[in-house]
């Protein structure tokens, strides 16, 4: 089959813009070029790409999804060829789409990307944050190549690569009665008042870690902060479950948490980088996985 990379760059612009004019203003080109080009991608390979809306720009079919997210893959490869030549003498270059998991990010990434920058200063990261859903979907739909998130509910055809093993913890004010103790027990805690970070799949992680000791939280705070989890716990709002340690154990106000194990047996979670079972990796892509296996536990 015939078809060129200038006609893949305009297909993905399109599905990127949500209109050829949009798309067409974006590249500095013709909207009769752009349509011309999906036009002969769509008979050559027998697709349709897109659903028209009149005045209202385009969507993706099904079909199109999928094939914009290969076409993203072997544009990145393209400009991996590009860059081959400099790079076997020379660092490695380009731009890296990085997801990552809004809680995981503050703690792991400004040390990673330190080191990304000193092991490999050509590479540009671009990071897109955002919850299970939207890396899920980021990376199924080619728009970031790599995300660094929890193994939870993530969908059969992402591969995970696991860096790290985290268990759940309780976080209370330094003031409270349970905070003396060396452990606590999630009896103790189903009738106090619960701050929960209220993120989805997150939030049923939670919760169901209460539930499977026959016990229901008692959540008096909801919130998808982080920060505010902790802050609203060391003001003495209630107790917090996370799996993610800080190494300060103030908040931002400055008051005192303490951080103590679970007596009981409860699940862990493993985080991970995961990409699409059938993407082949980026060297770039390649490099922050061997970075992230080296650095990981040591950042955790």
């Amino acid at each position: 089959m015939q078809y060129t990379l200038r006609q893949l760059a305009y297909l993905v612009a399109v599905a990127d813009h949500g209109s050829v004019t949009a798309a067409a203003n974006a590249l500095y080109t013709s909207q009769p070029g752009i349509s011309s080009a999906i036009a002969q991608l769509e008979e050559q390979f027998g697709l349709q790409f897109f659903i028209r809306h009149h005045a209202k720009g385009v969507s993706l079919t099904p079909a199109g999804q999928s094939f914009v997210a290969a076409a993203r893959n072997l544009l990145a490869h393209a400009d991996d060829l590009s860059l081959h030549a400099c790079a076997l003498s020379q660092s490695l270059q380009g731009e890296l789409q990085l997801g990552c998991f809004t809680t995981i990010a503050s703690l792991f990434l400004p040390g990673l990307l330190a080191a990304m920058r000193d092991s490999y200063p050509d590479i540009t990261v671009q990071l897109h944050e955002g919850d299970t859903g939207q890396l899920q979907q980021a990376l199924l739909s080619g728009q970031t190549e790599l995300a660094l998130l929890y193994d939870l509910d993530l969908a059969p055809s992402l591969y995970r690569q696991t860096l790290q093993t985290v268990l759940p913890y309780v976080v209370l004010p330094a003031n409270h009665p349970l905070a003396s103790q060396t452990a606590v027990s999630l009896h103790d805690l189903a009738d106090l008042p619960m701050v929960l970070l209220d993120l989805p799949h997150s939030r049923e992680y939670f919760l169901s870690v209460f539930r499977l000791h026959n016990l229901e939280a008692r959540v008096r705070h909801k919130t998808v902060s982080f920060e505010l989890v902790r802050g609203l716990v060391a003001a003495g709002n209630g107790y917090a479950l996370l799996n993610l340690r800080p190494q300060t154990r103030q908040s931002y106000a400055g008051d005192a948490l303490v951080y103590l194990p679970i007596v009981e047996d409860v699940p862990a979670l493993n985080i991970v980088l995961a990409w699409p079972q059938e993407l082949r990796l980026t060297r770039r892509a390649e490099a922050f996985v061997s970075l992230c296996e080296q650095r990981i536990s040591r950042l955790g």
